[in-house]
């Protein structure tokens, strides 16, 4: 039996700190104090040095910066620092102890002062204080970007009743750490039910990691889920961590996960019973506490009576169902959601695009909307890029609309003159074909996301003949 490797979390990332002294016997010092308790340590004997070291990129996490150095000097160096990096902590060190020069750099900002000769000890607390403020900050622009995130998506995401009703769904099961399956057509926004489900959750701090199903192949996929050893197979020249390691304590996205193969099923279905699994090519088993969340367009239950998707997995699955409705059934979300993407489009692409006219609105309302929100996004983000709605207004005001208006096939037969001597039933027949051939391809193409691939399997026709019927419907994405 493969012996149990011991769970372990990832060793933290290695704090840099950049050292600035004329003298060498300092910087040597320093470097080898600093290295042996962990951290990576950068060296510049004179300012002009510093900042060549920090226009080439360096970020590091404190500056360890000595006040009397010829030509440049301490202060200058640190209002230099400052102007241009001002996230950066200064720590100065100096033999001069006068006040005036310790009000000096604490008003251009320096995060702490210490005198030399100093102790050990001073240099810890003085990099503890620092590095801990320095983490705080970082938490609180983190916790910032989520409230801001969380109260844009209160304005837009949830505007319908069916959506209310979903957030409370999803608030009710983001702390019991159950698995969920979130389903619906394509482009409506499984993954953003995910998303906020994660960050609702207990495990919000932690990491968030998707993978689609659908974008690799079988055997790249169980590489990407699972890591590999080196030598697992050609071109395997190192160990690599798959995304269950890299969710160690967070959230796995599963989308499309009806595109997994039946191997890959039985694989994440003993992640999903023991938290464990090896990866490719290994002998130990690794150890992760993940919470697993899947998304489908595809109807599961249908693929276990067909026998194409196991029925013990789809179980462990279905623990918590989320049913995602189509825009399509949700109407009045779609001037609140054509708002928020014009705005953020405009700002993304400096573009004075700041509302839609009220003629296009409408045809947004009748519109069926075969892609869902993720239509409407790109639909919005093409205007906004173009400046013109014209284009868009062409695409969908032929378009069949969700009330049922009059299709293509209607339209043509209505043209038809009664009282002509002939008419070619045949002709009308291929006519017909033609239009509703072209109507099914734009719609599977739109919940496919022009996937072609998926739009040939679903349709059951080759690679090859789906882009000749392509191209004869005159479509393009």
């Amino acid at each position: 039996m493969a012996q149990r490797q011991a769970r372990t979390r990832a060793v933290p990332e290695r704090k840099q700190i950049l050292v600035v002294d004329d003298a060498e016997g300092i910087r040597t010092y320093l470097k080898n104090l600093l290295s042996l308790k962990g951290y990576d340590v950068l060296l510049a004997e004179d300012g002009l040095r510093a900042l060549e070291i920090l226009r080439d990129g360096a970020e590091p996490q404190v500056i360890v910066l000595d006040i009397m150095m010829p030509g440049m000097d301490g202060i200058e160096l640190l209002g230099k620092i400052k102007e241009a990096w001002p996230q950066i902590p200064v720590i100065m060190l100096s033999v001069v102890g006068k006040a005036a020069t310790i009000v000096e750099a604490m008003s251009l900002g320096a995060s702490d002062y210490l005198n030399k000769p100093f102790e050990e000890e001073e240099l810890d607390i003085a990099l503890a204080k620092v590095l801990e403020r320095e983490t705080i900050m970082a938490e609180r622009e983190e916790l910032r970007e989520r409230l801001r995130v969380h109260e844009e998506r209160e304005t837009f995401l949830w505007a319908s009743e069916k959506m209310q009703r979903l957030r409370e769904l999803i608030e009710q099961v983001a702390d019991a750490d159950v698995t969920v399956l979130v389903h619906g057509e394509s482009g409506v926004g499984k993954e953003v039910i995910a998303r906020t489900t994660h960050e609702l959750s207990n495990r919000g701090k932690r990491p968030f990691v998707k993978v689609n199903c659908a974008a690799l192949p079988a055997e790249l996929l169980e590489s990407e889920l699972f890591g590999y050893e080196r030598g697992a197979f050609t071109g395997a020249s190192a160990r690599k961590a798959g995304k269950f390691e890299l969710a160690d304590n967070g959230t796995m996205f599963l989308d499309e996960i009806g595109e997994m193969s039946p191997p890959l099923q039985a694989k994440l279905l003993q992640v999903l019973q023991d938290g464990e699994f090896s990866r490719l090519g290994g002998e130990t088993d690794v150890r992760v506490d993940v919470r697993v969340i899947a998304a489908t367009n595809r109807d599961l239950e249908q693929m276990v009576q067909g026998g194409s998707f196991r029925e013990d997995l789809y179980y462990r699955l279905n623990v918590v169902n989320v049913y995602v409705p189509p825009l399509r059934e949700r109407p009045e979300e779609i001037p609140v959601l054509a708002a928020h993407f014009l705005e953020m489009y405009s700002r993304k692409y400096n573009r004075n695009v700041d509302s839609i006219s009220d003629r296009l609105m409408q045809a947004f309302m009748q519109y069926a909307w075969p892609g869902n929100v993720r239509e409407l996004e790109n639909m919005i983000k093409r205007i906004v890029v173009l400046e013109s709605e014209q284009a868009i207004a062409d695409e969908i005001m032929g378009a069949p609309s969700a009330e049922g208006s009059r299709s293509r096939v209607e339209r043509m037969v209505e043209e038809i003159d009664p009282t002509d001597d002939r008419i070619s039933l045949r002709e009308i027949g291929k006519r017909a074909a033609r239009e509703a051939e072209r109507e099914v391809l734009r719609r599977v193409l739109y919940q496919t996301n022009w996937n072609r691939k998926k739009a040939a399997r679903i349709l059951e026709v080759s690679y090859k003949t789906l882009l000749q019927k392509i191209k004869e419907c005159g479509l393009a994405e």
